[in-house]
């Protein structure tokens, strides 16, 4: 089993996007069941709050339901739990490169490198507008074939989580 963990700010737009976005194309490729997923904010302001609307209606609209998913704020255990950690952005990234433990093992990056965008962010679209969320989803959607890839190679060599 490979874990990831997708993290943003506040764990209501772009993180449960991407959550969303890799369990469909998971199902899809028929790894579902290899490859568990989750998603968490750095900061604990919208903790046990759904995804925005927003989101949730960008996801709809592509046919992916990620309504039922509940905001969590990032600990330090995640980093031990997971095989990934995956920022949207870097500030995230450096916050979350601050609070990994020293013997952590898990591969700390972000997201859009498994779409070749190295050192690119996922914009939040928290204060823009509705277009702000499609764009979120389709940057999402470039990275996620690549980190599937990444999933694949990882379980042919049997190399999954502890």
């Amino acid at each position: 089993m490979i874990r990831i963990l997708f993290v943003c700010l506040g764990n209501i737009c772009r993180s449960p996007t991407a959550e969303g976005i890799v369990r469909s194309r998971l199902q899809a490729a028929g790894l579902a069941d290899e490859v568990a997923l989750d998603s968490c904010g750095t900061g604990r302001w919208h903790v046990g709050e759904p995804p925005d609307p927003r989101a949730q209606q960008e996801a709809r609209a592509r046919g992916i339901d990620i309504a039922s998913l509940r905001a969590r704020q990032l600990s330090v255990e995640d980093f031990r739990r997971f095989d990934y950690l995956l920022a949207m952005d870097a500030e995230n990234l450096a916050h979350m490169q601050r609070m990994a433990p020293a013997d952590c093992q898990a591969h700390v990056g972000l997201l859009l490198d498994f779409a070749g965008e190295r050192g690119r962010s996922v914009p939040d679209p928290y204060y823009g507008t509705d277009d702000g969320f499609a764009e979120v989803f389709a940057l999402i959607e470039q990275a996620a074939d690549g980190l599937i890839d990444a999933c694949r190679q990882r379980l042919e060599r049997g190399d999954a989580h502890r």
